[in-house]
């Protein structure tokens, strides 16, 4: 017996029709759409102010980087939290207020997995409410480790940094949540971003860039709470990227200035590029 017969006749047509679209949409180029997933086929990167970074890769899943989207310099930070409706990932360098920032409101509205050293995210779940079930071995690390994300899209390998590291809570005394770092991430067929956190200049930044050229270094100037921009152009002709964009000044009164430390990497004879974002702007990578 022949199935087809048992077939509607309407229901063979719609099916060759979608056929017919899907061959179309392949051979023009076009990729459905999964889910929320956007392709937009290139990395892009929006900053914040402070160090808080979106990244969103070209599959379209998004990363949050030590999201204080809330910060002076952001007159439209709660419009920005409220409007985050998919974030995949969630990474923090350390616990300070200003890196930590809203991720336990984003992480509970969007389920963003949080990416951090194993002690940071312990104690963010301990004294800051992130949910725990978001702190997964998965995303979990410590320096000299990587984690791979995405099936491969994304890999994130933990960077040490010279600061601090605490989480408050309550108005309670500082609680110790492990050492500070960065972030060396890697997004396949695109850029390798060097996300410093907070930190002053150390030598071994030199072994950063030895197995990837960095791209984008993301370099806080700051001064007084991390290196200022002398000390930080020392840091770049260290990792030798790309660019580099100046990020963790403005707010606090801190004296490090973009002008600044444009004056220092010409004194210096640095040949990356210097890019001064601005709060909102958006790179296409």
């Amino acid at each position: 017996m022949n199935r087809m017969n048992w077939v509607p006749k309407h229901a063979l047509k719609a099916g060759i029709g979608f056929l017919a679209l899907v061959l179309v949409a392949v051979l023009i180029g076009i990729s459905p759409m999964i889910g929320n997933a956007q392709s937009t086929g290139k990395t892009q990167l929006l900053w914040y102010g402070q160090s808080a970074f979106k990244l969103t890769t070209p599959s379209g899943k998004v990363f949050l980087i030590d999201p204080w989207l809330e910060n002076p310099l952001n007159p439209s930070g709660k419009a920005d939290v409220a409007s985050l409706n998919q974030v995949d990932y969630i990474l923090v360098t350390h616990g300070h207020f200003d890196h930590l920032g809203n991720a336990v409101e984003i992480a509970k509205k969007t389920k963003a997995k949080l990416v951090s050293t194993y002690d940071l995210g312990q104690a963010i779940v301990q004294y800051g409410g992130y949910p725990k079930d978001l702190v997964t071995f998965e995303t979990q690390g410590n320096f000299g480790g990587e984690i791979t994300l995405l099936n491969g899209e994304v890999k994130v390998a933990y960077v040490p940094a010279v600061h601090s590291s605490s989480v408050a809570s309550d108005g309670s005394p500082a609680n110790f949540a492990g050492n500070p770092g960065g972030f060396l991430i890697s997004v396949k067929n695109g850029p390798v971003i060097y996300h410093t956190g907070d930190t002053d200049l150390f030598s071994d930044m030199s072994l950063i860039s030895r197995s990837r050229k960095v791209n984008l270094m993301l370099a806080c100037i700051g001064d007084q709470f991390t290196m200022g921009p002398q000390r930080a152009a020392e840091a770049v002709k260290l990792i030798n990227p790309t660019t580099v964009v100046p990020m963790h000044y403005g707010v606090f009164n801190l004296p490090g200035t973009p002008s600044a430390f444009a004056q220092a990497l010409q004194q210096q004879g640095v040949k990356s590029q210097l890019k001064v974002m601005k709060v909102g702007e958006v790179l296409k990578l």
